[in-house]
């Protein structure tokens, strides 16, 4: 091969760098975290039977409009468990310490649920880290549940 000849090949080639498809990522303040939820009647029912909240607003489509709400409403607290779920998943073996709650509208079976948390305050505590979250769920657009969460993590290495 002449030197021009390589010096073309060479120019019209860019180098290829490979790099891992799981790049590691860890979490800082700022970051958000999401997850999206369709909650179903099966959903209600399992959630009542291990809870055993069996409020006629869950199950009856009457009462719950007497009650002055458009239909069947999901459990707030069922709702709300999309914020540990989120935690959990990103950093297995994540503890749980806390949560605070605002229910701001009523989460309807079937309707599509957004639920995310941010991070806002995390300090190193030993071989852990302790993770301050801003915690909400949306459906169009709009706040159903809001509040704060706060987790012990084992890392700041968030898995997808």
């Amino acid at each position: 091969m002449t030197m021009l000849t390589r010096n073309l090949v060479s120019a019209s080639v860019p180098s290829i760098r490979v790099f891992s498809s799981a790049a590691t990522r860890f979490l800082k303040t700022g970051d958000i975290l999401k997850r999206a939820r369709i909650f179903t009647s099966e959903d209600v029912l399992d959630y009542s039977k291990v809870s055993h909240d069996s409020n006629p607003l869950h199950f009856n489509s009457e009462a719950a409009q007497n009650a002055g709400f458009e239909d069947r409403v999901v459990h707030g607290m069922l709702v709300a468990a999309l914020f540990p779920k989120i935690i959990s998943s990103h950093f297995p073996g994540a503890i749980y310490v806390s949560q605070s709650l605002h229910f701001r509208s009523p989460v309807y079976i079937g309707e599509e649920i957004f639920g995310e948390v941010q991070a806002f305050n995390i300090r190193q505590q030993k071989n852990r880290y302790l993770a301050k979250f801003k915690t909400a769920c949306f459906k169009d657009g709009c706040v159903v549940i809001d509040g704060e969460a706060m987790a012990v993590l084992p890392t700041l290495s968030v898995e997808d």
